[in-house]
């Protein structure tokens, strides 16, 4: 395991509510690590509370951790885009506010330029009904969640929001 962290990169992404996106990447090989939180935004140090009026800027997203040896940006770009739907602006299901928007911080040129490609390649061979509108913007600072939103599936399985929304999720798209 500490090969895998000292090879291991980054990948930022928002498709929604963080619980679902965490639950869903922590259980893809490869992943290291997958942490809840904020960013996209211009507010430093936000609060759930602060991002939930939607003046912060911040996006709940989730900053994975993964090893390129077992699993590669573009897979995860894949999982990413089929676990949420990357047409809707500012909403996912239930879920509205500009913090729920789907986005890509890419780290890197190459990250953006992968994610740029798969976004041309799912709107030419219209994978989705309508156009993708996930931002994709340069990352610049991670904030994250309360220690309460980490793991929150793992933890809190019989919730209600876990049973009905991520459960269901895991199951159709892992």
């Amino acid at each position: 395991m500490e090969e895998n962290i000292k090879s291991a990169e980054l990948a930022t992404f928002g498709g929604g509510c963080f619980w679902c996106t965490e639950a869903l990447f922590e259980r893809i090989a490869g992943v290291v690590n997958a942490t809840s939180g904020y960013a996209g935004g211009h507010t430093p140090n936000p609060t759930y509370e602060d991002i939930c009026t939607g003046r912060t800027g911040h996006v709940e997203v989730v900053q994975i951790e993964y090893d390129p040896l077992i699993v590669s940006f573009e897979k995860l770009l894949e999982h990413f885009f089929s676990s949420h739907d990357p047409t809707t602006m500012d909403q996912q299901g239930a879920d509205i506010g500009s913090q729920y928007r789907s986005i890509i911080l890419h780290h890197n040129d190459l990250q953006k330029e992968k994610a740029a490609e798969l976004i041309r390649k799912y709107n030419e061979s219209r994978v989705f009904q309508r156009e993708i509108v996930t931002e994709l913007k340069p990352f610049s600072v991670f904030y994250p969640a309360e220690n309460y939103h980490q793991d929150f599936y793992r933890k809190n399985p019989d919730y209600g929001y876990c049973k009905i929304v991520i459960e269901p999720k895991i199951k159709k798209y892992l």
